[in-house]
């Protein structure tokens, strides 16, 4: 078990990445504005559930696969931009002629929307790097079982995690309203949610940095 000192320093380091915007908020943002808060947590708890996996992968050793394989890393890569265009595709799809107060648009239930988070976490070789750079960090093989260190941290990570995307999701949920009164306006949240799933395959599919 890691020490109260590692841990809070590994609290304050969480934070500070957790609260800097990127694609995980800009995501669970974006799926709160074209749905709502219960979409917005849903997919958050898959995303939080991808990061228990990636930990459990670094703990484990499989992470390094994509070190010691580099294709490994190219092929899960691919295929993460792949399915995110496909959920661009499926997004645009949803979104109705008109608008009403569910925004014109296809509400896709809560498993579906986690199962989304949950697929676009994994596919994600950049969160198996990230927690592999990270966590052994604050991890002392002296102090215990490595693994449940490991999920330790992965715990505080996605605890802090709740408390600031929590409020993003609040936030974007309450601006929902706004839109569905809107008229043709209405269907922007759901372009919007498009565009992001564009944007995060571009960036996996062009990004190819290790």
């Amino acid at each position: 078990m890691p020490d109260y000192p590692t841990l809070a320093l590994f609290a304050l380091a969480c934070l500070a990445l957790t609260a800097t915007p990127g694609p995980d908020m800009l995501l669970i943002a974006s799926r709160s504005l074209s749905q709502g808060r219960a979409s917005g947590f849903a997919t958050l708890a898959g995303i939080q559930v991808g990061t228990y996996c990636h930990a459990l992968a670094a703990a484990f050793g499989l992470s390094q696969l994509f070190l010691v394989v580099p294709v490994s890393y190219d092929i899960v890569r691919y295929a993460g931009a792949a399915y995110l265009l496909y959920l661009a595709w499926q997004t645009v799809r949803s979104a109705g002629p008109t608008a009403g107060p569910t925004n014109g648009s296809r509400r896709y239930p809560l498993s579906t929307v986690f199962r989304q988070g949950l697929l676009t976490n994994l596919l994600n070789p950049k969160m198996a790097l990230f927690v592999l750079a990270l966590f052994p960090q604050f991890v002392d093989p002296n102090a215990g079982s490595i693994a449940v260190q490991i999920m330790v941290l992965a715990t505080l990570l996605n605890a802090i995690g709740i408390l600031v995307n929590g409020a993003v999701i609040l936030t974007a949920s309450g601006l929902r309203g706004v839109f569905a009164t809107t008229g043709r306006l209405g269907r922007l949240p759901q372009y919007f949610l498009a565009t992001v799933f564009v944007a995060l395959a571009a960036r996996l599919a062009f990004d190819d940095r290790r």
